[in-house]
């Protein structure tokens, strides 16, 4: 995979957890691909990533598990 930002192939994926809203309004998405290059350094989310995070926060009620904080699976 070609890094966005120094266009050197080699990136990884990862998958990561991120804590989004507060309070009552926690809601945890886990296995979120983040994109990371060996060369530069950068990590950064793809844009298709990024419109799925908020189709998840907006779907919260269909998409979460409800355990101590809502928590959704990215994949």
């Amino acid at each position: 995979m070609v890094c966005d930002i120094c266009g050197k192939d080699g990136t990884c994926v990862r998958k990561i957890s991120r804590t989004y809203g507060k309070g009552k309004r926690t809601l945890v998405i886990e296995n979120i691909p983040f994109v990371t290059c060996p060369h530069c350094g950068e990590s950064y989310l793809e844009a298709d990533t990024l419109h799925e995070i908020e189709r998840i926060k907006h779907k919260r009620k269909s998409s979460a598990l409800e355990r101590q904080v809502a928590v959704a699976n990215f994949g």
